[in-house]
């Protein structure tokens, strides 16, 4: 037995649950080309073609008994490849997948060093015999590339890509991981190191950026690219001519001298603002691709296997791993949310108010749910400038090419906008307020839009932080009333908090969630508690920043303290995003509720009353980068106690520690898993991290506060 069979042997054993993907060789005559058209001269080719038996909604990966498979194969074609029985070898997937890179329940299962060496040694030694043929070897990408599944054809000799291919990515240093079974090594030597560190380090912190095929062709990862529809008989076509030599695939001279140096530069440029040094994946990345500088591949192939290892027995891939099941699975199933047959269709959507925030709505709902859409408002001139807005973005979308001509029409036929709620509103099944943040002002509204919409219409709204059953304690039928809470960009962050009052029924619920699942959003239900999930998170996080700064820390002190986080934005900055005034408001919403805990911040009052839109000014002699603006330093009055950065972290942890652990307690939702799901869809967090509460767990900062973790060992953890 080989010591390949032999580790991969052993690392089945550690996962007997493996989605077994299968290594199918079969052979044929390659098309006659140019030079012998009218016979059948192209030689016997073998092709592999990797499937694990069910269709495209479960993707193809490679565990150890998947891998074994494909050494199999390998073993056939070698040694027909050794006898001069074929020409060329390739490899291709099933039906719009080609291949998604490891199994990552495979990954969690691992509790010893040695075995997550396995797992990287194990897929070199497979995938780099493709290299190592006595004939040509060739990655036929069909479909979905992602991780060794992209690894698995760059060991290939040539490449040919789908036009059609929806996804291509290296994945790992999003989840926590480095590309292990070649990617960084083989990649830019493949395409150069700028272009590597461009797919492999900036994609991955870009939120994991997917690549098309036509992207794919251009970086030069693909040699060729074909159309999908007959896309395999065009590769093995093209296949057939660089056999024959009737085509020569020329590939850019690699610049290994400064070119390189500067590239890994970048490199680690893009890390440090991504993830300020708090992340080891893209450094370990970026350490590999900086030695294979030289072309000494299996030098590169034993460091991946090394970073794999010790990356896989760290808590930033747990947490990773976690992270991209809570978005990927947890999400599709919320907890809590009623039975789906109760939810009653939504042919008509009602919005109060045609400014920036209701407007974007209209736009969501229109382009998802393709219904009309009406929006009211106080005046004739902001309906029509909401009205407005959507045309507007309709035309965007069609001058990209995103949408035709039809559906533009279409789309812009379908919404109006009226100043009479009766008119409007007297046949719409959904209704959404976004109106000013003011308890008095949407009661106001609902009681209007109760008086005029059909008994069985929602009635949602967009409210930040105000008490759902509040609002709807007025009305004759408050059971109809849940909160429906974006956030902002509508169009870009996935999350929904949907909020059940003290009153409203399950059918109600049931339709706001199904109506959440065609605006493709990540809906998580929470009790009606003061800011729900995310803005009492951020608020609380935010105001201990705040109060340290009040209480005499410089807020550059207290900025970068956060820094090992690896935010996606600083306390600050995110406070200019979202709006002083904003946080402002919603500061006192929970002050109103926990006085003990949330505290006003008389520097952010003064700011806010300044007009200010942030604490920062940013000029183009600096680089743009944030700099204290004079006039708000000029506002600031602060105390005498000074903090060092450690100090800040860890009493804003312990804040955020103690206020996720009150949130469980009063059940605002059902588990830690939904408030990491809600910071990393609604506020960015970062996948490393997990969202928080795992991040806290390894700390110790949850057994510091609360006395235990907030997630059993072995999740988002190594197992014991």
């Amino acid at each position: 037995m080989s010591t390949t069979t032999e580790l991969l042997k052993g690392a089945a054993e550690l996962f007997p649950d493996e989605v077994v993907t299968s290594a199918h060789v079969r052979h044929f005559e390659l098309p006659a080309t140019g030079s012998d058209s009218g016979s059948a001269a192209g030689g016997r080719f073998a092709l592999i073609t990797l499937d694990n038996g069910f269709d495209h909604t479960k993707p193809t990966t490679f565990g150890p008994q998947s891998l074994g498979n494909l050494n199999k194969a390998i073993d056939q074609v070698e040694a027909e490849a050794a006898n001069g029985e074929i020409v060329g070898v390739g490899i291709t997937g099933k039906p719009f997948i080609f291949a998604v890179g490891a199994d990552l329940k495979g990954v969690e299962l691992l509790k010893r060093h040695s075995d997550a060496l396995a797992i990287g040694k194990g897929g070199h030694d497979v995938f780099k015999r493709l290299s190592a043929l006595a004939v040509p070897t060739f990655a036929y990408y069909n479909g979905a590339a992602m991780g060794g599944g992209v690894e698995v054809g760059l060991h290939c000799t040539y490449r040919t890509v789908s036009k059609a291919l929806p996804a291509f990515s290296l994945p790992e240093v999003f989840l926590g991981l480095v590309p292990g079974w070649g990617g960084c090594t083989l990649l830019p030597n493949l395409i150069g190191p700028e272009k590597a560190v461009s797919v492999v380090i900036e994609n991955s912190l870009n939120q994991n950026r997917q690549l098309k095929g036509k992207q794919v062709f251009e970086l030069g990862i693909a040699d060729a690219m074909f159309e999908g529809a007959d896309f395999l008989e065009r590769s093995l076509v093209w296949t057939a001519q660089v056999l024959k030599g009737e085509i020569t695939v020329e590939r850019p001279e690699i610049d290994r001298g400064e070119g390189w140096d500067a590239a890994v530069a970048k490199g680690r440029a893009i890390a440090d603002s991504k993830v300020h040094g708090a992340a080891p994946a893209a450094y370990r990345a970026l350490a590999i691709m900086e030695a294979a500088k030289d072309g000494d591949l299996q030098k590169g192939f034993d460091a991946e296997d090394q970073a794999l290892a010790d990356l896989i027995m760290g808590g930033e891939l747990r947490s990773g791993i976690y992270a991209f099941n809570l978005v990927q699975k947890r999400a599709k199933r919320p907890a809590g949310a009623p039975d789906k047959s109760l939810a009653r269709p939504v042919t008509k959507v009602g919005v109060v108010g045609a400014g920036l925030m209701a407007s974007q709505l209209a736009l969501l709902f229109l382009r998802r749910l393709e219904v009309p859409v009406v929006l009211t408002d106080i005046d004739q001139e902001r309906v029509d400038k909401g009205v407005g807005y959507v045309h507007g973005e309709i035309e965007k979308l069609l001058g990209k090419g995103r949408i035709n001509q039809d559906k533009a029409n279409r789309l812009k036929g379908l919404v109006s906008g009226v100043l009479d709620k009766a008119e409007g509103f007297a046949d719409a099944d959904f209704i959404i307020e976004a109106v000013f943040e003011e308890m008095s002002v949407k009661q106001t509204v609902f009681a209007e839009v109760e008086a005029v919409a059909p008994a069985h219409a929602i009635l949602a709204t967009n409210t930040s932080s105000l008490s759902v059953s509040e609002m709807a304690s007025k009305l004759k039928h408050p059971e109809r009333v849940v909160g429906f809470h974006f956030f902002n960009p509508v169009a870009i962050l996935p999350l929904l908090e949907i909020v059940r009052g003290e009153q409203t029924d399950d059918a109600s619920l049931a339709t706001a969630f199904g109506v959440a699942r065609k605006l493709k959003k990540t809906a998580v239900l929470t009790k009606d508690a003061p800011a729900f999930v995310v803005n009492r998170i951020l608020t609380r996080f935010m105001g201990e920043i705040q109060n340290v700064i009040d209480e005499g820390t410089p807020v550059a002190v207290a900025e970068k303290a956060v820094e090992p986080l690896g935010l996606p934005m600083s306390p600050l900055v995110l406070l200019e995003l979202v709006g002083p005034a904003i946080g402002l408001h919603v500061s006192e919403t929970l002050n109103r509720a926990f006085p003990e805990r949330f505290k006003v911040s008389p520097n952010l009052k003064a700011v806010v009353e300044a007009g200010k839109r942030g604490f920062y000014v940013y000029k183009p002699e600096n680089g743009f980068k944030p700099e204290l603006d004079p006039e708000v330093a000029a506002l600031l009055k602060q105390g005498d106690s000074v903090l060092t950065e450690e100090q800040v972290r860890d009493r804003v942890l312990d804040a955020v520690a103690q206020e996720i652990g009150l949130m469980l307690d009063e059940g605002v939702v059902a588990e830690a898993q939904d408030i990491d799901l809600c910071l990393i869809t609604g506020a960015g967090w970062p996948f490393h991290l997990g969202g928080i509460t795992p991040y806290l767990d390894r700390e110790g900062v949850s057994e510091r506060v609360n006395g235990k973790r907030f997630l059993a060992q072995g999740v988002a953890s190594v197992p014991a």
